[in-house]
């Protein structure tokens, strides 16, 4: 395990045979356990909700692709300022798109991408949603439909901008720190 997980001590040495077999599949596709994974490891509970959530979000059924998912990871991070997040997806994103500049304008001004209007559209949702939550109205959802998005894509942008909301709340508070590898991801 290299890195800094988090400042908390947890107490999750002692993992159950459920988690130990489940780092051991990310270590087989990913070559590493993400620390996110590692700081929830002391309740199996919370460590199984989590990744529940995060793979129907990142991985499920939807109309968003993989890329445009993790665009909203690495947007909804850089207003939070979640070096964890933005050092994970904007590794996502690098490989996802096959361009490491676009992964480093997510995380500095997405605005300064070559986007398509559809791409625009979802992360300008998103970003009202993280900043101005209490201020989305029927013309926002207006707008993505306009661009090509279904009520359900609506449901996916907002519930994949939430969960990264929280997520870079709880990483911040524990002080959570990406693994090393990602820094050198598809570059």
């Amino acid at each position: 395990m290299t890195g800094k997980i988090t400042a908390l001590d947890l107490g999750n040495a002692d993992l159950s045979e459920a988690t130990k077999a489940y780092f051991a599949k990310c270590e087989e596709k990913l070559g590493l356990v993400p620390n996110v994974l590692r700081a929830y490891a002391f309740d199996d509970r919370k460590l199984r909700a989590f990744t529940d959530m995060y793979n129907d979000l990142m991985l499920g059924e939807s109309g968003l692709t993989k890329l445009e998912r993790e665009m909203i990871a690495v947007v909804v991070s850089s207003i939070n300022h979640c070096y964890y997040c933005l050092t994970a997806h904007g590794a996502a994103v690098r490989q996802l798109s096959g361009d490491p500049a676009l992964g480093e304008m997510m995380v500095m001004n997405f605005r300064a991408a070559d986007l398509s209007p559809r791409q625009a559209a979802m992360l300008e949702f998103a970003v009202k949603l993280t900043e101005d939550p209490a201020k989305i109205v029927e013309a926002d959802r207006a707008a993505l439909r306009h661009a090509g998005f279904s009520d359900r894509d609506i449901w996916d942008i907002a519930s994949t901008a939430a969960f990264f909301n929280m997520s870079n709340r709880v990483a911040a508070a524990i002080d959570m720190r990406p693994n090393d590898e990602y820094h050198a991801m598809a570059r």
